[in-house]
This record gives C-alpha cells, sequence and structure tokens, in this order.
C-alpha cells in the first residue's frame, strides 16, 4: 500500500493562489478603512463650517456691541502674575497661597521679607511653614525678576529644597 502525501505548499501554484488572494483582501481592507474615513472626515468638516459660521456671527455682535459704546472706560493696568516657582523652594500650592495673599509677581516676591512670607506660609497652615524656608526666596525672586537667570542657577545649585547646603 503506497501512501500519498498532500503538501499544499509544496506546489509553487498554490503558493501563488494564496499571495494573490491574501493582496486581494488587503486592497478591499485598505478601500473600506478609506471610505470609512472619508465619512468621518466630511462630518466633520461641516462641524467645522458650521462651528466657524458661529464664531463669525459672535465676532459680528461683539464689533456692533463696541462700536456703539463711543465713551469707553479708561482701562485699569492689570497685573499679569509671575511664574513663582521658579524660586527654589515655591510649589504650586506655595504659588497660589502667595497669590491670594497679593503677591502675584517676581519683583513683589522680591521685595517682601522672610518674616512675611513665614506669616503667610502659618496662614496656609503648620506644615508650609514647618517644611519651608523662605531666606532664599527673595534674592532668587530679585535675581529672577532681572533676568539674571545664570546667577539664580549658581545660587540654586548651592540650595536644597530653599535651603543652603
Amino acid at each position: 500500500m503506497i501512501l500519498l502525501e498532500i503538501i499544499p505548499l509544496s506546489k509553487p501554484v498554490a503558493i501563488s493562489e494564496m499571495l494573490i488572494l491574501l493582496i486581494i483582501a488587503a486592497l478591499i481592507g485598505w478601500f473600506i478603512g478609506r471610505w470609512i474615513n472619508n465619512g468621518r472626515i466630511s462630518t466633520l468638516r461641516e462641524s467645522l463650517a458650521a462651528s466657524q459660521a458661529e464664531l463669525d456671527t459672535c465676532r459680528k455682535k461683539s464689533i456692533n456691541l463696541t462700536s456703539k459704546n463711543t465713551a469707553a472706560p479708561m482701562a485699569s493696568k492689570a497685573i499679569v502674575s509671575d511664574n513663582l516657582k521658579v524660586v527654589e523652594g515655591i510649589g504650586p500650592k506655595i504659588e497660589q497661597l502667595l497669590n491670594d495673599n497679593g503677591i502675584l509677581t517676581l519683583a513683589q516676591l522680591a521685595n517682601t521679607g522672610s518674616e512675611t512670607l513665614n506669616k503667610i506660609l502659618q496662614s496656609g497652615g503648620v506644615r508650609f511653614a514647618q517644611i519651608h524656608d523662605t531666606t532664599t526666596w527673595s534674592e532668587q525672586a530679585a535675581l529672577a525678576r532681572d533676568n539674571k537667570w545664570e546667577e539664580l542657577g549658581r545660587l540654586q545649585d548651592k540650595l536644597d529644597g530653599g535651603r543652603i547646603v
């Protein structure tokens, strides 16, 4: 009795047929994906056009409202807050605490004494006052205010958590 071995991949015709089927399947998948994405893109473009039209309408209303006010009051000089976190020892919570107490800029921080800063920290809770050392904050703020970044970097290299090492 003779056993026949059937190995479908042994014939070059079978391999080429499989490759052709894989290529056809890949092309069909690519076309379906492209068709779906084109639909999504057109929906997003329509939404964008509607939003743009709404924005244009709002801008026209805003221009009309401002042109009706002929005697506009003088704008007060607004204080723009600085990033106080450039000072070593000040993180987001302490920056917020300082801002809440009227210290918004590096210049204000530079002109604030260590005792005042300690009182502000104590108002935020015991953990702020016990952990942080404010003795170099004014000096660091003055260097940052004056854009002396290299000197500030050298000073901060000597510090560990705002304390001189």
